[in-house]
């Protein structure tokens, strides 16, 4: 079992991640392995809720090309209140301040919000979003993303990628981080260790 200072984050760096990406019941591997290389590129954790629809071994990350995986070190939580326990503890009352679910059924434009470093943006499975219960907890922080009439969705890893740097955007505008003449992010932390294990895991509590 995953010790708390492992549960608290996905990517190792000497400052807390920026964001966090939560990915509930992800079903196409290619989507989420496109968002893991989004959130090491941009300083941020990657959450993934049970059930999964792929493999997320080191045998198969290595048979998929994930180089990055490692870097990364996702936590998986065995459900949806597995993972507000773990991440905001008790019966995680505390992350009603502090998540942002994204939905094509309700909600104000993402550009309406005002992100905070360490908030944790939520994500629904390809195929039906996120379930209405999960909604129902947080009527006040869910967002969509303006598209043309008639339009239905976008693709999960672009909706990750949109959310993330809309938040980037952000925090560079107020001055939570830098952006360097070349283009790359100052947050003041180094990219986790190569040797660092693939994979942290949150199991749920025996009832």
């Amino acid at each position: 079992m995953s010790s708390e200072a492992e549960r608290s984050s996905g990517v190792e760096h000497a400052a807390p991640p920026l964001l966090h990406v939560v990915l509930h019941e992800p079903e196409i591997p290619n989507n989420t392995g496109n968002i893991g290389r989004t959130c090491v590129a941009t300083h941020c954790a990657l959450h993934l809720i049970r059930p999964l629809g792929f493999d997320t071994s080191e045998k198969a990350c290595r048979r998929a090309g994930l180089d990055y995986w490692p870097r990364l070190r996702p936590t998986e939580h065995d459900s949806f209140e597995a993972y507000l326990r773990g991440c905001f503890g008790g019966d995680g009352c505390d992350a009603r301040q502090r998540v942002w679910l994204f939905t094509t059924r309700r909600g104000a434009p993402v550009f309406d919000a005002r992100f905070e470093p360490g908030d944790h943006l939520i994500f629904g499975k390809e195929a039906g979003g996120l379930p209405t219960d999960v909604l129902d907890r947080f009527p006040d922080r869910c967002l969509r993303f303006p598209m043309a009439e008639g339009e239905r969705s976008l693709n999960l890893a672009t909706a990750v990628c949109a959310a993330v740097y809309e938040a980037l955007r952000q925090f560079a505008a107020n001055g939570r981080v830098g952006v360097s003449a070349d283009a790359r992010l100052i947050v003041g932390g180094a990219s986790a260790g190569a040797n660092s294990p693939a994979t942290t895991t949150v199991h749920s509590a025996s009832a």
